[in-house]
């Protein structure tokens, strides 16, 4: 799809990959319309591009919760207002820690935030989708969806969900227009990870992008309309190696669980 015929949804805007795919999206001329949870933040966002953009109408932002049933309805009603055709799944929340380590309420936000939230907002945003001549979804994922890593089992678990809906979405739906698209990223340069996350991916080496090359890969989703992207060679690489020998691959996480003990409070590290 041309930028220029897009009219988007993009939840999680006012996050670090949200924001950097606000502007490029907003550069490339598509309609966008901007949703988060956190006013301040997103209303200075919408501000700012709105002040660069040559035609403001085509720029909107909306504050809600889509982990509600009143946030996903909100958007809904505007998506259609808006003729939508290109949904991005892109809020999340983040885990890190050793599962015993991780409260129950935060494994319960990855799961509604992560996972539940983008498939019901699809649901309820599907019959608009499949009035479109063509559309898309893009569902926001990460590497760890394919790669198990310690530290990151919960979160993990989300992120696999996500993809088996996109691959179990994108067959159903293969005889209509809509598109149902999954982008991989690795380990992104945001606020999304704590210091502790920080550390441990300094310690067992793991690579990180900035989240504009994030954005640049969602874009370039909408144009090719490919339906499964990752991100970082060598993290393709060990996604295929896994695969197809997941027990061989154990042996090489030795040094991420040395690396989750140090990041244990002390109460807890052994």
């Amino acid at each position: 799809m041309k930028l220029a015929q897009a009219s988007v949804v993009l939840t999680g805007a006012s996050g670090g990959i949200g924001s950097a795919t606000a502007r490029l999206l907003v550069y490339e001329g598509a309609k966008v319309l901007l949703v988060g949870r956190s006013t301040e933040v997103l209303m200075k966002l919408a501000s700012e591009l709105g002040a660069g953009a040559a035609d403001r109408s085509r720029l909107d932002a909306l504050v809600v919760d889509i982990t509600t049933e009143a946030g996903r309805a909100a958007i809904c009603d505007v998506a259609q207002a808006r003729n939508v055709n290109v949904l991005i799944n892109n809020a999340g929340v983040p885990g890190f820690g050793a599962l015993g380590d991780v409260a129950r309420a935060d494994i319960e936000a990855m799961v509604n935030t992560n996972l539940l939230a983008p498939m019901l907002l699809t649901a309820q945003l599907l019959p608009q989708l499949l009035k479109q001549p063509r559309a898309q979804v893009i569902n926001v994922g990460s590497t760890l969806a394919r790669i198990g890593v310690p530290g990151f089992t919960a979160y993990g678990a989300t992120k696999a969900g996500l993809r088996a809906f996109s691959e179990s979405l994108r067959r159903e739906l293969a005889d209509t227009a809509v598109k149902i698209q999954y982008l991989a990223p690795r380990s992104v340069d945001t606020s999304f990870n704590d210091a502790r996350a920080i550390a441990f991916n300094a310690a067992t080496g793991s690579r990180s992008d900035p989240a504009s090359k994030v954005a640049a890969a969602i874009v370039e989703m909408i144009r090719s309309e490919q339906a499964e992207r990752g991100m970082g060679w060598v993290e393709q690489i060990a996604t295929r190696l896994n695969a197809l020998c997941p027990r061989v691959l154990d042996g090489a996480f030795a040094k991420h669980r040395h690396a989750l003990l140090q990041t244990l409070p002390s109460s807890l590290n052994p």
